[in-house]
């Protein structure tokens, strides 16, 4: 990737964060329940922080740029443990977890598969390109645990949910576990 270290050029880094309105509506739809534990996977600034932390979630928010990671440290203090680091060096909680993101488009395949292969993964909803998710929900990845998941397509999200808005349309993949809901 590209761009100005300082994080200043949103489009330089395909940074599309969502607006606080529909930041609240993905939180509302994930059912998100007081202390779960919630991983915010490219957490930007904190658009999905935020509404996590009024849901009453114990937050976790991983952030790439360390400009935008360093806002969130002083946005949110203690409330939220930030983790600065590329999601593919992310290992997961050895308890039970949730996760609720919006992560760089160009990560979704490969983080959906490591999804599926997280044994203390709850559910996850993540906003993804709305033609990727439908491909992913077709044919899913394979990975250890995908026959004790399921993924679906939840909320739509407009371009106009985000600041700037990207080129294409964006829906919630949700990953949860068979013959349970989330």
């Amino acid at each position: 990737m590209s761009g100005k270290p300082d994080g200043s050029s949103r489009r330089s880094w395909g940074w599309h964060p969502l607006t606080p309105e529909w930041a609240c509506r993905v939180v509302d739809a994930a059912g998100v329940r007081p202390g779960e534990r919630v991983l915010d996977l490219g957490a930007g600034t904190g658009a999905l922080t935020a509404p996590l932390l009024a849901a009453g979630a114990r937050v976790t928010a991983v952030e790439l740029h360390a400009g935008r990671a360093e806002r969130l440290r002083q946005r949110f203090g203690d409330d939220v443990r930030v983790l600065e680091l590329d999601l593919r060096e992310l290992r997961w909680p050895h308890q039970p977890f949730r996760v609720v993101a919006s992560p760089p488009y160009s990560v979704t395949t490969g983080l959906v598969r490591a999804l599926l292969a997280a044994d203390r993964l709850v559910a996850a909803d993540l906003v993804v390109q709305r033609g990727a998710a439908g491909r992913l929900v077709d044919r899913p990845p394979r990975a250890r645990h995908t026959r004790h998941r399921r993924l679906d397509l939840g909320l739509r999200v407009p371009r106009g949910a985000f600041a700037p808005p990207p080129r294409v349309d964006s829906v919630v993949l949700r990953i949860s576990r068979r013959g349970r809901s989330t």
